[in-house]
């Protein structure tokens, strides 16, 4: 089953609500693109969204061509203006100091409704999508650059580096200094 949110199949048949395709000779590459895609949602390395993007923009033109359907457009659902808002200050300021009041008044609305409708629009709360936005930024210094980890930590927001490899490892589920080792053989194995 194939769904993609944004985006409307459109089948000829229109009374059963679904269609069952025969791939038949392109069976084997649709196969190979959906596993393709699978593997990478749950690597979720950096740019897997890009790469699932791509992958799921190959599978819609694959089916396209194979079958007669067409694609429609959907409107996504409206962002309120406050949690975008809320969103935009932290992805620009995720290095400062940071709560969920000082968001509240940015975004001009009690922290409460903040917290309850980010959750409802970002699957996350705002304090959580601020650790996650920080461990992006570490991630990114851990294989750029040979900084310590106290300076990542303190240049990324974090008060101390036991907080941060906290985090780090909550988020990760590694290390950030084995994060880093691991993210260093990976390009030496890539460049052999």
């Amino acid at each position: 089953m194939l769904g993609i949110e944004g985006i409307e199949i459109l089948f000829d048949q229109k009374d059963h609500g679904y269609t069952m395709l025969k791939c038949g000779p392109q069976r084997e590459e649709l196969l190979s693109l959906m596993q393709l895609l699978l593997r990478e949602i749950d690597a979720r390395e950096d740019g897997c969204e890009m790469v699932c993007q791509d992958l799921t923009e190959v599978l819609l033109v694959r089916i396209v061509r194979m079958a007669s359907v067409s694609l429609r457009l959907t409107a996504p659902p409206a962002e309120s203006k406050e949690c975008a808002t809320a969103k935009r200050y932290i992805d620009e300021n995720y290095s400062e100091s940071i709560t969920l009041d000082k968001l509240a008044e940015i975004a001009h609305v009690n922290k409460y409704y903040l917290s309850h409708s980010f959750k409802n629009e970002y699957k996350v709360s705002p304090i959580d999508y601020l650790m996650k936005r920080r461990i992006t930024e570490a991630k990114a210094l851990l294989t750029s650059t040979d900084f310590s980890l106290t300076q990542i930590a303190e240049q990324i927001g974090f008060g101390s580096l036991a907080y941060f490899s906290k985090c780090f490892r909550k988020i990760e589920g590694t290390r950030p200094n084995e994060y880093r080792k691991s993210a260093r053989q990976k390009s030496a194995q890539g460049t052999r």
